[in-house]
């Protein structure tokens, strides 16, 4: 059995100037990976009729599946459609369903039908409607020597619901392909090489159709096993075997044998302990917050945040001592302990971690060196303290500063330190 393959086309000249980040394509890929399809290429476009053209000439004749989202709408610029109706041979019609449901969409929302509007009910009378529930924009199949072209519009709620109604279910009945399992170690503590180091006779000894990949990102370094193949009973045998020799060989770092963000693992923690946990943020500025309460059912151990960005906060909310403020400054290890012992007793709350830095030069601590981070986890016992310095941008130090903290909460929690 050989593995079906696809490739998904993004259209938008916003994709390409960076104005909007193309995260409709990842979620596609994973989708179509859980299902065996393997995504080979992933390709992004203006729109314009010429690169479409090009982009489907080069791509039907390699993949069983093309993938598009994007240029389907009401305005001037969207022109896939129109384009795809030529490619394929057809010529646009009206199709009820869709006029009745974008005229419903309408009235409930309570706003004018337009002639605009309505043109979004004609359709190629070549492909078959992909009803889109969410939007007024239907999806569309196509069929070219036995592969499919499906065309998606760009919004990622609509993508998404007409991917999961419509597009899955036809794919998986039209479609049978090797089974594609995938087997997650994720780590804390060393870097890629030294990992790649350590289990080089392993990842020389996996046997074929096993692949080990190394995936890291702030604070961590996943290790992802992937194995392809006709008999899944076998393969995650297989996966699982070479999975527990990888974990044995670094039980020191290993951090969990799952593929799950560091929020949703520190949630455990607490929910398995039935503790609660605060916060006190400054630079992050909330961003930790939004991140645990991501996490469907957080409320069951996230009490809440300050985030006391001025140094005079600091002192006036949390009641970080004046004199220590200006003796130490706002970014040092005698503040981070002090925002994270009283904002654990001003939550009652069974854990607090706080963080102060400088992720970027300037503000009312521009005196202190870019990337310097102070972080502090507490419960009513003993506080434990780490110094970081980030080297990047203020986005990613940001980021890093994030993960990093709520794994060393993770840590103190589950006594790593």
């Amino acid at each position: 059995m050989a593995n079906v393959t696809a490739t998904i086309i993004t259209i938008g000249d916003e994709l390409l100037i960076g104005q909007t980040i193309d995260t409709n394509s990842a979620w596609m890929a994973q989708r179509l990976n859980e299902i065996g399809i393997v995504v080979e290429r992933r390709v992004t476009i203006a729109d314009k009729a010429d690169d479409i053209r090009l982009a489907l000439d080069e791509e039907i004749p390699r993949a069983d599946i093309i993938l598009m989202t994007g240029g389907l709408g009401p305005t001037a610029d969207d022109i896939t459609k129109p384009f795809l109706c030529e490619y394929f041979g057809g010529k646009l019609v009206l199709n009820e369903k869709v006029l009745e449901h974008v005229k419903t969409l309408f009235e409930r929302r309570n706003k004018p039908f337009l002639e605009r509007n309505r043109m979004q009910a004609d359709v190629p009378d070549v492909c078959i409607v992909l009803y889109n529930e969410m939007g007024t924009a239907p999806g569309m199949l196509f069929e070219k020597d036995g592969k499919y072209i499906i065309s998606m519009p760009g919004v990622p709620f609509e993508m998404m619901s007409i991917m999961t109604k419509e597009v899955i279910p036809r794919l998986q009945s039209k479609y049978v392909s090797d089974a594609v399992l995938h087997r997650t170690i994720i780590t804390s503590g060393e870097g890629e090489s030294f990992i790649a180091e350590t289990l080089e006779d392993i990842e020389e000894a996996l046997p074929m159709g096993i692949k080990l990949a190394y995936l890291p990102s702030p604070g961590i370094v996943k290790l992802r096993l992937t194995a392809t193949g006709g008999d899944e009973t076998q393969l995650s045998k297989e996966l699982e075997k070479y999975q527990q020799q990888i974990a044995d060989r670094l039980s020191d770092i290993v951090v969990v044998m799952n593929d799950i963000p560091i929020q949703e693992l520190l949630g455990n923690a607490l929910r398995e302990q039935g503790k609660r946990m605060a916060l006190a943020e400054s630079c992050s500025g909330g961003y930790i917050a939004h991140l645990i309460t991501q996490v469907q059912g957080s409320s069951d151990y996230f009490q809440g945040a300050i985030v006391p960005y001025q140094s005079k906060l600091k002192n006036k909310i949390v009641g970080v001592d004046a004199d220590m403020l200006k003796e130490h400054s706002a970014i040092s290890e005698e503040v981070a302990i002090e925002l994270a012992t009283k904002s654990l007793a001003m939550f009652n709350s069974d854990y607090c971690l706080s963080v102060t830095g400088q992720l970027s030069h300037g503000g009312e601590d521009a005196h202190i060196q870019k990337g310097l981070v102070w972080m502090a986890v507490a419960d009513k016992d003993r506080v434990k303290t780490k110094k970081y310095l980030f080297h990047y941008g203020r986005e990613l130090n940001k980021e890093l500063t994030a993960q990093i903290g709520m794994l060393m909460l993770w840590k103190f929690i589950t006594g790593r330190i």
